[in-house]
């Protein structure tokens, strides 16, 4: 590989070392000059300033070899913390990471969407909801951040994340599905004045896509992506280390792509889309349309969806006929998702995370293996990775805080990880 010289040495040098660190720590200079195709001037450069902000540190160990030995180097993961917040039909959940994906605290706040906003239920932000929505959150930073004793300069960032569409310039989400609230409001500029930091808004789908990729230090050459279930169907991809974003920042609703021709309608406008049959909230109201079912697993009819699905979830894992049935139903038409998603992308590795999969994942990833191995185009020039998520349920929140902490640590992924602050 021809070698570059140190004036390449900008922000996606920066990230390009960072993100090798990151996936094959400990490494030596001389291996990063060798996988970078950098100079050495220049790896030593880069190293110092690294080591200099606090977000690389050597180990003590070095590397017997006939010349100098070699010390290396892995993530500081007390260099800065992420906050990420997932806002849900139901809770609140707030997480925080240190550098190398590990969580160090985590709260969950009951919300049942009761406001941000100052409308009834069902109705638009009102009068003050931007000011609710922001008090809420901040709330919830502040409890979780004070509570682990972090000072507020080691804190890279908040994000929060939620079912989108989101607009990422203006910082807020534009019709959250089930979350009529949230709508609207201009919750980074907002919460960034409050809290001091750096805030974004993102999709829950991109944030776990991410987190994925950051917490298990998958390499940036694999063609990575995540597919998101939790009161909808998302996904993402990361290319060359960096979250695909589209034209808007909305790429991967793999959950509006049709699977049932001439289906049931979407709000989207489209028909017969993935996001009407597979998710729980798709598969409880089936389970409610079989007589007797929700009486024997004494769902309530006033039982959130979210929890009436871990309900079914179990039941199926414990040898219900009908509720499995129901489940591998939502699984098959799930799988037609992922199918689509390796064709289109050519992936070779796929991790399914979200509360969706929190109970039954196994029978998730059973079937997409499944089909994958039977109709992925590529099938016989290489095989796809696919893994449950080790949190499916705070898989987003996670996620939250690994876009902060990557756009902190190794800026150069795009501007999608620039931040209010």
């Amino acid at each position: 590989m021809a070698r570059r010289e140190s004036a390449a040495a900008g922000p996606g040098s920066r990230a390009l070392v960072v993100d090798l660190i990151r996936s094959s720590g400990p490494i030596s200079r001389v291996e990063l000059v060798n996988a970078t195709g950098l100079t050495q001037p220049t790896i030593s450069n880069i190293v110092r300033r690294l080591i200099d902000d606090g977000v690389v540190r050597e180990t003590g160990d070095t590397v017997a070899t006939r010349g100098k030995p070699r010390a290396m180097l892995i993530i500081n993961s007390r260099a800065a913390y992420g906050v990420g917040i997932h806002v849900g039909s139901d809770a609140l959940t707030c997480v925080v990471t240190d550098t190398r994906g590990g969580t160090v605290g985590r709260a969950l706040v009951a919300s049942a969407d009761a406001g941000p906003g100052g409308s009834a239920p069902g109705g638009g932000p009102g009068p003050g909801g931007t000011e609710d929505a922001v008090g809420q959150l901040a709330a919830l930073y502040r409890d979780v951040t004070e509570g682990l004793g972090l000072e507020t300069q080691s804190v890279a960032g908040l994000a929060v994340v939620g079912p989108g569409p989101v607009d990422l310039a203006r910082g807020g989400f534009l019709a959250p599905p089930g979350l009529p609230r949230w709508a609207g409001l201009d919750l980074a500029d907002a919460l960034a004045a409050r809290l001091g930091i750096p805030v974004l808004v993102d999709s829950d789908a991109a944030a776990a896509t991410v987190g994925e990729f950051w917490g298990r230090q998958v390499s940036r050459d694999r063609t990575f992506g995540c597919l998101y279930m939790n009161s909808g169907v998302g996904s993402g991809l990361v290319l060359d280390g960096a979250l695909h974003r589209g034209a808007s920042s909305n790429a991967g609703k793999i959950g509006h792509v049709s699977v049932i021709r001439d289906g049931e309608p979407c709000p989207c406008g489209n028909r017969g889309c993935l996001e009407m049959y597979a998710p729980p909230r798709a598969v409880v109201r089936r389970a409610r349309a079989v007589p007797g079912l929700a009486d024997r697993l004494r769902i309530s009819p006033d039982e959130p969806d979210s929890r009436a699905f871990d309900v079914l979830a179990r039941a199926a894992l414990y040898g219900d006929e009908q509720a499995r049935a129901l489940v591998d139903e939502s699984a098959a038409l799930l799988a037609e998702g992922a199918v689509a998603l390796v064709n289109v992308w050519d992936l070779d590795t796929l991790v399914l995370a979200g509360p969706g999969f929190a109970v039954a994942g196994s029978i998730y990833v059973s079937e997409v293996r499944r089909q994958l191995a039977e109709r992925a185009y590529t099938r016989d020039v290489h095989g796809v990775r696919v893994d449950l998520s080790s949190n499916p349920r705070d898989a987003a929140a996670i996620g939250g805080a690994a876009l902060v902490l990557q756009g902190s640590v190794a800026p150069g992924h795009g501007p999608e990880l620039a931040a209010r602050s």
